[in-house]
């Protein structure tokens, strides 16, 4: 039997501010306690950190998966402005860095319109953008915050549970989370090759694609990795790579297909 459909409406929320924004705040903050469930694991809730820390927001109390939540009232863009440049690269290098719940919200309905996740494996050094110092006369002078490049993460990376009001089975979450979990057995380094090799499958536009298709984005790769001369080697590797984790299939003459859609 399937799960039955979350209640997305914020009217059991408390409202102790004047100010929208704050109201805002408690009211997405509330939901993901009282209604979402852990797409690692599938647990039934959140519970959420108390204090604050410079990252997380809630974590899972059975499998202890870490997740930061980002709410705003309209679209999500191509970039996301998040925190400290430095404390974000820090991050990318524990076990316990964040995953990301994005979800845009109703104020006059007082409900949930989208929701999606963001894996913290598809969370690589190559989406991460250093923002310009802030000015001597700024009160935090010299202080460097980030951008996480959402444009830039493959479209497996954005696990939509809900997309303009509409839910997605619970079960189909859990199996696209699933999916791509294989990226966290491997090394910064290595991950960040077969992200953005995903992403250029992700451009080519076809659920089936030929190995001359990657190889034409080859000087987009080789922007990203500079220090790297055998660019299509490594490319043949990463897609050997997702190949056998089952995120391809491999057709024959040089020829792939995309095993699961985003």
């Amino acid at each position: 039997m399937s799960d039955p459909p979350l209640y997305l409406g914020f009217e059991e929320a408390p409202t102790p501010f004047v100010s929208a924004t704050q109201n805002a705040r408690i009211w997405t903050e509330h939901w993901v306690r009282s209604r979402l469930f852990c797409p690692n694991c599938g647990s039934p809730n959140m519970d959420q950190f108390t204090g604050n820390r410079p990252v997380a927001d809630f974590y899972c109390p059975s499998c202890r998966e870490e997740f930061e939540l980002k709410s705003q009232k309209s679209r999500f863009g191509t970039r996301i402005v998040d925190g400290a440049f430095r404390t974000m690269c820090q991050r990318l290098a524990q076990e316990n860095n964040p995953s990301l719940i994005l979800m845009n919200y109703d104020p006059i309905r007082l409900a949930v319109t989208n929701l999606f996740f963001v894996p913290k494996h598809f969370f690589v050094r190559e989406i991460i953008q250093e923002r310009k110092p802030l000015a001597v006369t700024a009160r935090r002078a010299g202080w460097v915050g980030c951008n996480i490049l959402l444009s830039e993460i493959p479209q497996a990376g954005k696990i939509f549970l809900v997309r303009d009001g509409a839910q997605a089975p619970k079960e189909t979450v859990l199996e696209q989370w699933r999916s791509t979990t294989f990226l966290r057995d491997q090394g910064q380094g290595a991950r960040g090759w077969l992200v953005e090799v995903m992403k250029c499958v992700d451009l080519i536009g076809r659920s089936e694609f030929s190995l001359a298709d990657v190889y034409a984005l080859e000087d987009r790769l080789y922007g990203l990795f500079p220090g790297n001369r055998n660019i299509r080697p490594k490319i043949r590797q990463q897609l050997q790579v997702l190949r056998d984790q089952g995120y391809l299939e491999f057709l024959g003459s040089g020829r792939y297909k995309i095993r699961r859609g985003p």
